[in-house]
């Protein structure tokens, strides 16, 4: 699909749901207007994958002839016809698609019951809901829908209102989709335009389920190279790729878009939101990403409530190639007295209960692999505050832990208009310096956010990539001066960006105003020439 094709498609999903949804506050309205376009997207897939699979078998019959049968699709008229075949069909879709969905729970009979105002609609859409979260996957997606409401007052006051409602929402989505039905592939794409739409409507939310795609791109550019020797190029293959505060997954997507669908081995995310948590979910399936393939977790991830990640044995310690997180910043945090000896933080120390940003941190870093490089995305205060954060700091320097340090421009988030940085940390890295990034007046300014191009993104990439220093933006800097300044890492310490005063060549300066001085006198006397004529005085200083 085109950029401009993708675009439409966006503008057009975005008028529906902007059109719709009426009173109804619009993070409620997202959860439905995504979960259809989820649904859509499986059903396309599924009954493009049933007319392979059948082949001249698949009944492909017209609209006129489903109605005079009673079938509600042409996969029912199919499964209707051939009730002996039904187990080894699934079976093989299964195999090849990697899931199943029953005729009646397709996008095709929504429509139809939703045209016709059926009042089956609610309760085929609950069964099909339930489905998909129980049977249709190898693994189950407990919980997928839960956020998803069909008897909310906020559809309707009565069951019949509810039904209109959910009928209009579903002929508009059906309709503004028609047009773009060849391009179901890329419905993925449509639904992260529709999810930063949601986001840039959502102030302060925003930010616990979007990361904004030029720092996305910047964070996975900088992971997906080799970690030892980024300027060899992108790693072939990463067997695995943590975000321990996924949000809707678009960073980990992210990476995997840069490295293929077979570049990378399993993905693993974590999520304490339960709304966004189902929402990465059905955003890894409508990218592509079979249920086999990734792994998001509900919980809370300073508490450490994944199972997965509490391996005892540390030699069966699971770690990362790659990790990526933009938390939540300056998160207040209770850590308890038992959490001092937590093996994540323990040679560290504990980061303040003000602000939880180192604690995210070492969380992540205690499962990056040797060899892996993670970067994460974090206010400007973790650079130089004191006191625990200070310790923290210090000891990562120290260790030769921290790689680079990359400062970003204001107002790029919908969340927060402060300025982040990007620390990018490795367990062993060559380099013996740190390497400062100031890209944070290098932008181009937006209505509501400001915006990174494609070149200032390519810049900050390239420039970690060789470690190239250039004057006012990227400079490597020595432990030892970084010792000098007590383990600040307050980037205005190693790059000045004034800029200089321009010197004045005074000679020059001399000749030009003897120049402008002669201009001045030839003028006024040929004014006075003129003043002469007309038998008035002449101007003083033609002389």
């Amino acid at each position: 699909m085109n950029d401009q094709i993708q675009k439409q498609l966006g503008k057009t999903l975005w008028t529906i749901a902007d059109a719709l949804r009426g009173a109804m506050n619009a993070d409620d309205f997202r959860d439905y207007m995504l979960s259809f376009l989820f649904l859509r997207y499986l059903s396309d897939n599924y009954e493009a994958a049933a007319k392979r699979e059948l082949g001249r078998d698949y009944p492909d019959l017209p609209d006129d002839v489903l109605e005079r049968t009673g079938a509600s699709t042409p996969l029912q008229a199919w499964y209707e016809d051939n009730p002996d075949d039904i187990a080894d069909f699934e079976k093989q879709m299964r195999r090849k698609a990697h899931y199943v969905i029953k005729p009646p729970y397709l996008w095709d009979n929504i429509v139809k019951l939703a045209r016709t105002q059926d009042n089956e609609l609610l309760m085929t859409l609950h069964d099909g809901f339930k489905y998909i979260e129980n049977e249709s996957f190898q693994s189950t997606l407990d919980g997928l829908f839960s956020e998803i409401n069909l008897y909310s007052e906020k559809l309707g006051k009565t069951q019949t209102d509810k039904n209109k409602r959910l009928c209009s929402i579903i002929k508009e989505i059906a309709e503004g989709l028609a047009e773009f039905s060849a391009e179901v592939d890329h419905l993925g794409d449509a639904y992260e335009y529709l999810i930063g739409q949601f986001a840039a409507g959502s102030g302060k939310k925003a930010g616990e389920f979007y990361t904004p795609q030029p720092i996305s791109d910047i964070l996975s550019g900088i992971v997906t190279l080799d970690s030892q020797e980024p300027a060899t190029g992108q790693k072939t293959r990463l067997a695995s790729v943590l975000d321990f505060a996924c949000g809707s997954g678009s960073l980990l997507l992210n990476v995997r878009k840069r490295m293929g669908p077979r570049g990378i081995g399993t993905i693993f995310g974590q999520e304490s939101n339960i709304t966004t948590y189902n929402l990465a979910r059905m955003n890894m399936l409508l990218h592509g990403v079979k249920d086999t393939e990734f792994q998001i977790f509900h919980g809370d991830t300073l508490a450490n409530d994944w199972d997965m990640l509490r391996e005892p044995n540390p030699a069966k310690k699971p770690t990362f190639d790659a990790i990526v997180a933009n938390p939540p910043f300056s998160f207040r945090w209770e850590p308890t007295e038992a959490m001092g000896e937590d093996v994540r933080f323990k040679s560290h120390g504990l980061a303040p209960k003000s602000a939880a940003d180192f604690a995210f941190l070492l969380h992540g870093f205690h499962y990056l692999k040797d060899d892996g490089v993670m970067a994460i995305i974090l206010p400007h205060g973790v650079l130089f505050r004191g006191g625990a954060e200070e310790r923290i700091r210090t000891k990562l320097l120290k260790d030769g832990h921290i790689d680079t340090v990359i400062g970003l421009p204001a107002n790029l988030f919908y969340s927060t208009g402060i300025p982040v940085c990007i620390l990018v940390l490795k367990k062993c890295k060559k380099p013996d310096d740190v390497l400062f990034i100031n890209a944070a007046e290098h932008f181009a300014k937006g209505k509501r956010q400001n915006q990174l191009t494609d070149e200032h993104i390519g810049k900050i990439i390239e420039t970690y990539q060789f470690r190239k220093e250039e004057d006012r933006y990227a400079k490597r800097v020595s432990m030892e001066r970084i010792a000098e300044e007590g383990y600040n890492l307050n980037i205005s310490r190693y790059i000045s960006t004034a800029v200089g005063e321009e010197e004045i060549d005074l000679a020059a300066t001399q000749r030009e105003l003897v120049e402008i001085e002669q201009q001045i006198r030839a003028a006024t006397a040929k004014h006075n020439a003129f003043l002469k004529e007309l038998g008035l005085d002449p101007l003083p200083g033609a002389d």
